[in-house]
């Protein structure tokens, strides 16, 4: 794979701002973009939601791990993944071979009021999010190029992403 056909991939928990941040990066480079949760909703024909109460979790990361290496095996993509995919240390590993992986962060009050108006179906929400937060925090500080999304607008972290980007080609 040549180098700036590497994909750019980003993680990071619910609300952090993946998918509106990973759409300006691959409109800025003319790549296709691809959000992991969207496309595990259109493969299964039903939402994240009614794959989690009728499949159960472990059935959706199942697809998810699949979906991880199919996606890490093209080039020249911009990826959102889920919240938890790259959790999985097996299916980071896979995502940081394929390109560069950039954990957006928020903090937990920022989170919470980017979600309160968000109409995405969001099974992990309904639970205690911040211990779900707290207990992905190791794999997340794992990715080696973080940025905060606080007080940002989606801009500046499209900006810092594509800014990691270059300098890692």
């Amino acid at each position: 794979m040549v180098m700036t056909d590497r994909n750019i991939v980003l993680t990071g928990f619910m609300g952090t701002g993946k998918t509106t941040v990973g759409q300006m990066v691959a409109e800025h480079l003319g790549r296709p973009f691809v959000d992991t949760d969207a496309e595990i909703v259109r493969q299964a024909g039903k939402s994240i939601a009614e794959i989690f109460a009728t499949d159960g979790e472990p059935a959706f990361r199942h697809v998810e791990r699949r979906l991880c290496r199919f996606l890490a095996a093209q080039g020249g993509l911009v990826i959102a993944t889920g919240g938890g995919m790259l959790v999985d240390a097996g299916n980071r590993d896979v995502m940081l071979a394929s390109g560069i992986v950039v954990c957006l962060t928020a903090h937990p009050d920022t989170i919470l009021a980017r979600l309160q108006d968000d109409p995405t179906e969001r099974p992990l929400l309904r639970g205690d999010w911040r211990a779900l937060m707290e207990q992905r925090r190791a794999a997340y500080a794992a990715i080696p190029c973080q940025v905060e999304t606080t007080g940002k607008t989606p801009e500046q972290v499209a900006r810092e992403v594509l800014a990691l980007w270059a300098v890692s080609v």
